[in-house]
Formats: C-alpha cells, sequence, structure tokens
C-alpha cells in the first residue's frame, strides 16, 4: 500500500467536513440529523427508532444518552440514509439528483487519491490494551429483537492485510460482543477478508491481524462498501471519492493503518482455528435470515478512541437505508464498467435503492433484440442475483422508475 507524508501531499480537504463528527454538524445544517437528549435503551429502543427513521425518510440521529451508559455513550444511526445524506457526503446540496449523484461517485473513482500517513490522530485520544480491553465498556446496541447478541460492527470499515504483498483491505462486516475481549464475526468466505483468511491464515495455522473501524467519515465507509477487484486500495478509492488524502495512523498492535479521525478501533487477530457462536441477525428483507452459525472468533487486543466516542449504526430491514443506498450506486457503476468492457452499447445503469439490489436499468444508445440478449449474457454469465433486468431506449430516463 503506497502512502505518502502528509506535509508532502499538499492536498487540502475540499469537503465541508473532515470526519463524522462535523459530518453530523453539517446534516444538522441542512435538517438531516437530529439530536436526542433524552435517555434510550440500547436494547432495541435506539435501534427501533433508527429503523423507523428509515422508513419514513427520516433524519439520521445521534443518541447522545444511552441507558447502563452514562455520561459516556453515544451512537449515530444513519449516516447515508437517504439520498440527500449522500449528496451532503460528497459535499453536494442536498437536493442534488439521483443521476447527478451517480456522476459524481464514477467520476471520482477514475481519480484516486493516494493516503497520507500520519503519526497520530484523534482516534489516539484514548488508548486500552491487554487486561483493559472490556468491549462491554462501549454501548452497543441490540439492534433488532432476535438478534443474536449486542452488535458492535454494523455500520464499520475492517481493515485486514494480504501477508504476501503490502495490499490492505477495507471491507464492511458485521462482528457481535461474545465476551469482555472477544468478538464473533460473518466474513462470507467470497469476501475478500473471508478469502485471505481461508487461503494465507488458515493451511498456516497463524492468526490473521484486523482492525475494526467505527466513525470513520461517511465515504470511507463508501469506499469500504463498493466493489473492487482482488489488490484494489480502498484508502486510495476513498481519497478519491473525498477528493482529498485519507489520513491513516498505525494500530497499537499490528502494521495495519486506519483513519486517524475514526471515533474507535478495535484492534485484534481472528484465530484461525476456532470459530464461535454468531448470528442471527435482522436482515435487508425485513427478518432475520439465518440462525446460529460458527463465526469467526476475533481476539481482542487493543482499543483506541476519541473521548466520548460514537458508535456508527444501521438497523438493517426493508429498504431504504445506508446499506442499500451505498451498495445499490456501487452495484450499477460496477455493472457499467463490466458492459462497456464488452463494448456493449450502454450510456446508463441504474440499481433502485428499493429494489435490495434484486434490480437493475440499463439504458443503451441502440436497443433491440440482439442487444439485450447480449447485456442478458454478460450479466448471467455469472453468479446472478438480479431477479429484474430491464433495457432501455436512450428516449427514456433509467432514474425515472415511472417512465421506466
Amino acid at each position: 500500500m503506497a502512502f505518502a507524508a502528509e506535509a508532502q501531499s499538499g492536498a487540502t480537504n475540499k469537503l465541508p467536513y473532515s470526519d463524522l463528527r462535523e459530518f453530523i454538524h453539517v446534516l444538522e445544517k441542512t435538517g438531516d440529523a437530529v439530536r436526542v437528549q433524552a435517555e434510550v435503551d440500547w436494547d432495541g429502543e435506539a435501534g427501533a427508532i433508527n429503523r423507523r427513521l428509515y422508513e419514513m425518510a427520516g433524519p439520521a440521529v445521534l443518541f447522545e444518552s444511552i441507558k447502563d451508559y452514562p455520561g459516556g455513550g453515544r451512537i449515530f444511526g444513519g449516516s447515508l440514509g437517504t439520498y440527500r445524506r449522500v449528496a451532503v457526503a460528497f459535499g453536494q446540496p442536498p437536493e442534488t439528483p439521483i443521476r447527478e449523484l451517480y456522476r459524481i461517485y464514477e467520476e471520482r473513482m477514475t481519480r484516486p487519491v493516494e493516503p497520507v500517513f500520519v503519526p497520530t490522530g484523534p482516534v489516539k485520544e484514548e488508548r486500552f490494551l491487554g487486561d483493559a480491553v472490556d468491549l462491554n465498556e462501549l454501548p452497543a446496541p441490540m439492534v433488532h429483537d432476535g438478534d443474536g447478541g449486542r452488535y458492535l460492527g454494523t455500520w464499520d470499515l475492517v481493515v485486514s492485510k494480504d501477508p504476501d504483498s503490502d495490499w490492505m483491505n477495507w471491507g464492511m462486516y458485521r462482528f457481535m460482543i461474545h465476551d469482555r475481549n472477544t468478538l464473533a464475526g460473518f466474513p462470507l468466505p467470497t469476501s475478500h477478508l473471508g478469502t485471505i483468511l481461508r487461503e494465507k491464515f488458515v493451511p498456516r495455522q497463524q492468526p490473521m491481524p484486523v482492525a475494526i473501524v467505527i466513525g470513520a467519515d461517511p465515504l470511507c465507509h463508501v469506499a469500504a462498501l463498493s466493489t473492487f477487484k482482488w489488490g484494489v486500495s480502498e484508502a486510495h478509492m476513498a481519497g478519491g471519492l473525498r477528493e482529498s488524502p485519507v489520513k491513516l495512523v498505525k494500530c497499537e498492535t499490528s502494521d495495519l493503518l486506519v483513519p486517524a479521525n475514526a471515533e474507535l478501533v478495535i484492534e485484534g487477530e481472528i484465530l484461525p482455528d476456532a470459530t464461535t457462536p454468531e448470528g442471527p441477525f435482522g436482515e435487508y428483507s425485513g427478518y432475520r435470515t439465518g440462525k446460529v452459525t460458527g463465526g469467526v472468533m476475533l481476539r481482542v487486543k487493543a482499543i483506541t478512541c476519541r473521548r466520548r466516542p460514537i458508535l456508527t449504526m444501521i438497523s438493517l430491514g426493508m429498504p431504504l437505508d445506508d446499506n442499500a443506498v451505498a451498495v445499490s450506486m456501487s452495484a450499477a457503476l460496477t455493472i457499467k464498467e463490466r458492459l462497456l468492457r464488452k463494448s456493449l452499447p450502454v450510456l446508463e445503469t441504474y440499481v433502485p435503492a428499493h429494489s435490495c439490489v434484486f434490480m437493475i436499468v440499463v439504458q443503451v444508445s441502440r436497443g433491440g433484440r440482439r442487444v439485450t440478449k447480449q447485456i442478458l449474457d454478460v450479466l448471467t454469465e455469472r453468479r446472478n442475483f438480479m431477479s429484474k433486468i430491464l433495457v432501455v431506449d436512450a428516449d427514456i430516463d433509467p432514474f425515472d422508475i415511472n417512465a421506466v
């Protein structure tokens, strides 16, 4: 992973915020975030309020007083739960049309920006190592009634590294508290983290260092959610989305680099020869989609954080929510790139966030049976999760579902 020294970068932040706290302030000014100072219960209440706000297309919410955590616990939910908040994250007016947001996303992804290394940052304000680690001191929410436990990692950013190269990967994976220094995680075996674990660390019987980052700036989380090829640095892509470099700082217990302006970082190792019960967890379908399974076991070695850290949360359910909005944009542009590589006459692609990424609209400059069949072949040559593939001519606005 290449990075530059901060003093040599000469880059300035073009966004109206540099971290999550400033982003929340900007959202408050546009009417897209509210603060709740009354005490809220971590056990189901915070998650239910956040879920209901998604369903009402309401604001993001910062809970400033969490039951059982007087003076210390804060939870923020709904960072990117509407396209208005995505627009603000991109530094645009809240009313920016979806088509324009897609254009900005696509354009910035073509211009990655190298991260910069800094010796320290806000996430190092407080440090807890070894026996001082106690995950129960953090106000992790019970997001849904019936979840397997309290989830610290829902809207997170998980850093891992290929041991045979300098590539560091960011992904978004859920992690549930097992005990005071153990987390149970659920990275899919086909994910980049799952692949590195399965192919590199398990055969060597070596623990896998990881860092769970909570409360980075929203575009860092977008980069972690996006679908990139093996070896692509999400830190560089996040810099492109931000149009300024991400400041990275070294972990306390490994060589992993994490965003210096994050709220909290959990450092640990995934054990190669152990599992621990994980789940179930309420999912995008509006139901618990699985049972208790053997999740990866992560032994926590250190926690670093800002003073009074803000935990970020997503209450998954029927869209719209942060996951549906961010993933749909990433999926649409990944598919557009695939189709263009096949020299197909594609103008735009749009995945409606309400479709749970099971529907795509493809706008073409010239249509007909042959072009439609070619698009279908490309999109179904691998695992196909789309139940609806709609191809429209150039006179139909693909972002207008009524027109489609």
